[in-house]
């Protein structure tokens, strides 16, 4: 199966065939634009159109299992999908692309955490209302907190450009500032996609991204929380 999201994750449309379905609605195609949920970012909501009968097929979950990543679908009351059916599929673009910004968006705030504070990630979540970032971090410090979404915003007007590129798992590990997750690199993956926003920040990442930081838009802070030994927690939002 092709993950055309990570081909071009400005792509609205895009045509596939359906390969399986299971149980009337579970599909798997061979190709997608549909992000499965996963690394903290949501799955992609939309639909899918039967393009010899025009029957739409709304997206109800996305998930990646055993390599394949299957769409399951809303066929109550309507014919069922057959392997070989050429589909149509379509994104939900507005939410998309805030997941995109935000995605990106939390990049480089844990960024910043990670050049200032030497933390590393623990967790983090991406949604359409809010980001929430989990990190490691000694002291608790609510104004320094403030202050990187300050130096994000500020960054963010700079417009710096942000590319994908593959790198080698063992190449990965020679730079241990481009592993920002304090569960490190997961196993059985030789060949990482690697997020780097231009001279400043490179991350292991499979998620969807814009292409600049100008398209994040303006970041605010919303809380800082301290849940105990080391463990800290901010959430932030995009102002629209």
């Amino acid at each position: 199966m092709k993950e055309q999201y990570l081909v071009d994750s400005y792509q609205k449309e895009y045509d596939a065939i359906v390969e399986s379905v299971k149980d009337g609605k579970f599909v798997i195609m061979d190709n997608t634009i549909f992000y499965p949920n996963s690394g903290g970012q949501p799955h992609d909501t939309g639909k899918i159109i039967n393009k010899s009968t025009g029957i739409e097929y709304p997206m109800v979950y996305v998930g990646k299992f055993d390599d394949k990543i299957s769409h399951e679908i809303d066929a109550k009351g309507k014919p069922e999908l057959k392997q070989g059916d050429k589909v149509k599929c379509i994104i939900d673009w507005e939410r998309r692309y805030k997941l995109m910004r935000s995605h990106t968006a939390c990049h480089l705030v844990s960024g910043i955490i990670s050049k200032n504070a030497g933390a590393l990630i623990t967790g983090n979540q991406i949604g359409i209302e809010k980001v929430r970032v989990d990190f490691n971090l000694e002291t608790f410090d609510k104004e320094a907190l403030k202050q990187y979404i300050d130096t994000a915003n500020s960054m963010i007007e700079s417009d710096i450009n942000i590319i994908d590129y593959d790198m080698k798992k063992e190449d990965v590990e020679q730079n241990p500032e481009m592993i920002k997750l304090a569960k490190g690199i997961p196993q059985g993956i030789d060949v990482l996609r690697i997020i780097e926003i231009k001279d400043f920040d490179k991350q292991p990442d499979g998620g969807t991204h814009v292409k600049s930081l100008k398209e994040i838009g303006k970041i605010e802070f919303i809380k800082a929380e301290n849940k105990g030994k080391n463990n800290r927690r901010m959430y932030f939002k995009l102002l629209d």
